[in-house]
């Protein structure tokens, strides 16, 4: 946190910070533990499955949740474009529903666009909100992996790394 001091001149000093994540590089499927690797793989089949029609942006998500569960999900886009989901909350709000008490181990996710790419897609900022509020409520963090079409994975142990400072029920 910052300090803010008030001199008697009426001067502020202000300290600077600085905020550093912590996250795993995979240069190729095969790197990432038996586990993960089947993880991927659905959520890369999810991935064939996105409407994406406008976009032409197609992202799957697999969750595996503690019961050994996998439930996948895809964006599914709408001409009214904000009312579409993304695919990570198609695959939260699966899970949630068909398995209510338990809870999210991991979540991989595999985004492309038209184009093929090897960069990874990391989730967007409402759905990095969404899974924080899992991590909140089930008081676990949740491993998230994501990639592109194919190529290199990031791996962060807790969402938290992705949204540091996020918004949550205490502030309400």
């Amino acid at each position: 946190m910052a300090r803010v001091l008030v001199l008697s001149n009426g001067f502020f000093v202000m300290e600077k910070q600085q905020l550093t994540i912590r996250y795993t590089t995979y240069e190729h499927i095969s790197e990432l533990p038996e586990e993960v690797q089947t993880l991927m793989a659905e959520a890369v089949k999810a991935r064939e499955n996105a409407y994406a029609v406008y976009s032409n942006f197609k992202v799957g998500a697999a969750v595996r949740l503690e019961n050994g569960a996998i439930c996948i999900g895809s964006n599914q886009e709408n001409a009214a474009y904000p009312s579409g989901l993304c695919a990570e909350r198609v695959a939260i709000y699966q899970a949630s529903t068909q398995f209510p008490n338990e809870t999210i181990q991991a979540i991989a996710i595999s985004g492309t666009a038209k184009a093929p790419t090897d960069q990874p897609v990391s989730p967007c900022g409402a759905c990095r909100q969404s899974l924080s509020e899992y991590e909140i409520r089930q008081k676990k963090a949740i491993p998230v992996y994501f990639m592109g079409a194919c190529g290199k994975i990031i791996q962060t142990d807790s969402i938290k790394d992705l949204l540091p400072f996020l918004f949550d029920g205490s502030l309400l």
